[in-house]
């Protein structure tokens, strides 16, 4: 195979899987709005995990309430930022983990972003009682997972070397 077959091999598979990670996240919102809305928390594990309805109309932490205009900018700067980035990584096995991350990042966003024009705000439903730590969904989790992967990788895996060559390509 091409580099150029390799490459548009790739992307392909990028942008299905971003389409899969989005329905994913969107068929458990449905799930939680016909099971959960308006009714009691589900609980998993008492004091500890359950699955409570919300409609976050911020981002994380609710931060920014009904700012729809700056999550739409947000959103469309961010897919510009990762796809120019995955254009600049190399098609090669060592640079996998960047791509997962940017699908990880961009299915995230869209996810929520899905909402926010549908809806005008956010189905969230992971609550851990146990800490009280914000009520979240699984587009969080694609995009949190996707952040820490990052920064593990840039810290430990990746030489100076690697990132140069995605950064000083042509």
């Amino acid at each position: 195979m091409n580099t150029n077959t390799k490459r548009i091999t790739n992307y392909i598979t990028a942008l299905i899987s971003v389409v899969v990670l989005v329905c994913i996240d969107q068929f458990t919102k449905y799930l939680v709005v016909g099971h959960l809305k308006d009714r009691p928390a589900y609980v998993l594990i008492r004091n500890i995990f359950q699955l409570e309805y919300l409609e976050n109309r911020g981002a994380a932490f609710g931060i920014l309430q009904n700012q729809r205009v700056f999550f739409y900018i947000s959103v469309l700067l961010i897919t510009a930022s990762v796809i120019w980035f995955y254009s600049k990584v190399p098609m090669e096995r060592k640079y996998l983990p960047l791509r997962i991350c940017a699908v990880l990042i961009v299915g995230g966003a869209f996810g929520n972003c899905i909402d926010r024009i549908r809806l005008n705000y956010v189905v969230d439903f992971f609550y851990f009682k146990l800490i009280d730590f914000p009520i979240f969904n699984v587009a969080d989790i694609y995009v949190t997972v996707a952040a820490f992967l990052l920064v593990i990788l840039i810290l430990v895996y990746y030489k100076e070397e690697d990132l140069e060559r995605i950064f000083h390509r042509s």
